[in-house]
């Protein structure tokens, strides 16, 4: 397989330079995120143009040039499971990818399962079978080997076949709307978690007090700032079960800090002081500025109810041939629920209301709920066996 190696940043301007006029690109990325506060880009892949080109971020001080044509309209950019590839590009170029195609997302789209592998999918949609054998590359050694090399390659070689067999399915099928609909939720999504404060996802902090939630909040800002600087992982500067522990203590005296089991350890002996300015400020923060508790499941919610709009939820999934798990799942039920039955002020509407998923999910819901609509058995020899029928 023949291919270009980039591997400095001149190399990189004159091959972004050359692909400005492509109406397709295609790319993947490699990282390494297990020891590092963000991922570290080991790796991109390319294919446009009929050309095949490996860049190399770590022989070069920047590889921005690459995300700005990332960023430019006119053209389809093709990856698959394009978390990772959003959230580098929101890093490097502080935007979003303009006409992104995500074919793992299309595939939900075009009736096959969510989320699909790369590798199933090309098998399916090509004949192909991708080698397997560096799945546990450790990419940022150097130098990659041939076998490496290959293996990075046949991530980006077959996207834009798939992507003109999926095209056209989406145009057959109405969905072209859809796919972008979602693929811009989901990248808003990405950036969304970039930019905000993640201290609600600490581990046990669920049930927390306000004052408390608070303390969670600071030690978080203090552990991400730590993390940042040293760039390693936040749950290794300060585990979360230590956060919490320490926010139901409420106490910004370092000998009762210190008196945590596990805060004894010597990492933490010479930020004691910075622990404990963390949790005053807390301690200080006015009541009306204090986090809201999330509210509490509503309990008028019948579980039973909640599992048949699930149940039908797939159902008109399978029959719009849509992977279900693309179009929710039971918590976004719980909230049509919450919303139409219990609603409050200020409630957002639910996912399953809007776009796309109200149009064919949200409306059947409300006739449902209004004894409208019913489910019946039609035949049970088929894979899909029920229908809805409409009630005078």
């Amino acid at each position: 397989m023949d291919y270009e190696s980039i591997t400095a940043i001149d190399e990189l301007r004159q091959f972004c330079d050359e692909l400005s006029d492509a109406p397709v690109i295609a790319f993947d990325t490699e990282f390494v995120s297990e020891d590092r506060y963000r991922p570290q880009l080991c790796l991109i892949q390319v294919a446009a143009a009929g050309r095949l080109a490996i860049i190399d971020p770590l022989k070069m001080h920047t590889t921005a040039p690459f995300w700005d044509l990332l960023v430019e309209p006119g053209r389809a950019i093709l990856a698959h499971a394009a978390r990772e590839e959003t959230r580098f590009c929101y890093r490097y170029a502080e935007k979003p990818i303009v006409g992104l195609f995500d074919t793992q997302l299309a595939a939900g789209f075009c009736g096959m399962e969510y989320p699909i592998s790369l590798g199933n999918l090309v098998n399916r949609m090509t004949g192909r079978t991708l080698a397997k054998g560096e799945s546990r590359t450790n990419w940022r050694k150097r130098p990659l080997s041939r076998e490496q090399i290959q293996y990075a390659l046949q991530d980006v070689t077959d996207l834009e076949a798939i992507y003109e067999q999926q095209k056209e399915t989406l145009r057959e099928l109405g969905r072209t709307d859809w796919l972008d609909e979602e693929t811009q939720i989901r990248q808003q999504a990405v950036i969304d978690y970039e930019d905000q404060e993640s201290w609600h996802r600490v581990s046990g902090c669920a049930g927390l007090k306000p004052r408390q939630l608070e303390i969670v909040r600071q030690l978080w800002r203090w552990r991400d700032k730590r993390a940042s600087t040293l760039d390693r992982p936040a749950r290794r500067v300060m585990r979360d079960d230590l956060i919490v522990e320490l926010a139901r203590r409420g106490s910004a005296d370092i000998k009762r800090i210190r008196s945590i089991r596990g805060m004894d350890w010597r990492g933490y002996s010479a930020h004691y002081e910075d622990i404990a300015a963390a949790i005053e400020i807390a301690l200080e923060t006015p009541d009306d500025e204090l986090p809201r508790r999330p509210r509490r499941n509503r309990s008028v919610i019948s579980p039973m109810l909640s599992q048949f709009l699930t149940t039908s939820m797939a159902c008109i999934s399978r029959q719009n041939k849509l992977a279900p798990s693309i179009v929710g799942n039971t918590d976004d039920v719980k909230e049509v629920l919450g919303y139409e039955l219990d609603r409050k002020e200020g409630d957002e509407v639910p996912a399953l209301l809007q776009g796309w998923r109200g149009e064919i999910v949200g409306k059947t819901f409300r006739r449902l709920l209004k004894g409208e609509a019913a489910i019946r058995v039609a035949d049970v020899r088929q894979e899909q066996p029920l229908e809805f029928i409409e009630l005078d």
